[in-house]
């Protein structure tokens, strides 16, 4: 068995509703140490901190709001939501971010929403949890800003360039993988290699993207061991090794008490 954290996994979504206490506890049995549960919005993270709290100290939460949604984002109502769900326990801000590939909002509202977002996660002194996509020079560029003033994070699982990971890996970021690593079109272990061994982070973005060979399933946070597999043969090493270090990295970022 090896022991790991999922740092992202969307627990809340309605897909577990038939089975979400037979997910978290197959999850412990594969070997989790425990899950990240991600509000990417109020509603969802508002469900997160539920799940938090009948799982204590196995489930932690996020709040924020997703790029697809920034349109909608208002800065005073959502702020403030999402400080009332810090004072709850909320380990991150996020997920939040920027994607350019689907657009569902304008640029300009999404740029709007995860700068709020960034500058409340400075405010609460709580990591922020990165979607991007398709918008690396923005990204590179407002996580440049934000981890210079002190703001910590981690861009959640990571398919971009080398050099958007560097710009923050830079700033004392850190980098997530997920599922993708174990298809068949994956074509770059140099990118899992780049990240150091203190700053690398394992997910399962369930229900989405199941890793092989699971995929086209419902994912969810026991696969993670698939991944990390993945990761330790890309960087020449054993699960259990890599195991390791992806919880203890995830502890350290958003300060779980395991």
């Amino acid at each position: 068995m090896t022991n790991f954290i999922d740092s992202h996994a969307h627990l809340a979504d309605p897909a577990f509703d038939v089975d979400r206490d037979g997910v978290i506890a197959r999850a412990r049995l594969t070997g989790a140490r425990a899950i990240v549960c991600i509000g990417e919005s109020i509603a969802a993270a508002e469900r997160a901190a539920e799940i938090a709290a009948g799982n204590a100290g196995v489930v932690f939460f996020s709040a924020g709001v997703h790029p697809h949604d920034a349109a909608e984002f208002d800065d005073a109502r959502d702020s403030a939501a999402i400080s009332g769900l810090a004072g709850r326990g909320a380990v991150a801000i996020g997920e939040c971010g920027l994607d350019y590939h689907y657009d569902h909002s304008p640029r300009e509202d999404q740029r709007r929403a995860f700068a709020a977002q960034l500058r409340l996660a400075r405010e609460l002194d709580l990591p922020v949890v990165v979607h991007t996509r398709l918008a690396e020079d923005d990204t590179a560029a407002m996580v440049a800003e934000a981890g210079v003033a002190g703001v910590r994070g981690v861009l959640h699982c990571y398919t971009g360039s080398h050099a958007l990971a560097e710009a923050a890996l830079a700033v004392g970021w850190y980098v997530s993988f997920s599922g993708i690593v174990t298809f068949k079109k994956w074509e770059d272990d140099a990118l899992i290699r780049l990240v150091p061994a203190d700053r690398i982070l394992a997910e399962s973005d369930s229900p989405y993207l199941a890793p092989v060979p699971h995929r086209g399933k419902r994912n969810e946070p026991a696969w993670v061991s698939f991944t990390v597999a993945r990761i330790a043969a890309a960087r020449g090493t054993e699960p259990q090794e890599v195991g390791e270090l992806v919880a203890a990295n995830a502890a350290k970022l958003f300060r779980l008490p395991v």
